[in-house]
């Protein structure tokens, strides 16, 4: 009876949190995100110095309740604009590599989750620590792999690149999920 009763109640807890599970991962529509700029990152034109940032932002749908998704947005001295380094799962799947190296905004909504600022680095000497990052992440060595979990993902990376350049001082959070992939 005690064990009837027990799955009872079990039951009446998981029921109702796979459907808040189930709505909110398909509430939103990922084609519809914000992508736009979250205003953290300095303006590139009203900045002549180098920037170096990197952002985390909850992962898409459910997987945000406990994950992140992290990527490094880099500009140079007197350059106007920010380049962004980062591993795109969905990339695997059209037959690109998951790496992506662009120009883009370095600050941007990460499919409507607004982002945090993990570690930042502005002024004297960034320059150099850019190079370091671009010759890291060149070097990684799952370019053209991905897997939510264990690794290589999206965290995967960026802690590899943190492990090449100490310099970063980044350390980053339990919820980077992956980033343990490169001990």
């Amino acid at each position: 009876m005690k064990s009837m009763l027990g799955k009872i109640v079990k039951g009446l807890l998981v029921v109702p949190l796979l459907l808040v599970a189930a709505n909110c991962s398909t509430s939103r529509d990922w084609r519809t995100a914000s992508r736009e700029p979250a205003g953290i990152a300095p303006d590139p034109v009203a900045t002549s110095e180098a920037v170096l940032q990197v952002y985390g932002a909850d992962a898409w749908g459910w997987r945000g309740w406990f994950a992140i998704h992290t990527w490094i947005a880099v500009k140079r001295s007197g350059e106007d604009g920010y380049t962004v380094f980062e591993v795109i799962g969905w990339r695997q799947h059209r037959g690109q590599p998951v790496l992506r190296i662009a120009r883009d905004y370095p600050d941007r909504y990460w499919f409507g989750e607004k982002p945090k600022l993990l570690v930042g680095h502005q002024g004297a000497g960034v320059d150099e620590l850019i190079d370091a990052v671009e010759q890291a992440a060149l070097s990684y060595p799952w370019k053209d792999s991905y897997k939510v979990f264990p690794g290589p993902n999206s965290n995967t990376f960026t802690a590899w690149v943190a492990k090449q350049v100490p310099e970063l001082e980044l350390e980053l959070p339990f919820s980077a999920i992956g980033s343990g992939f490169v001990n």
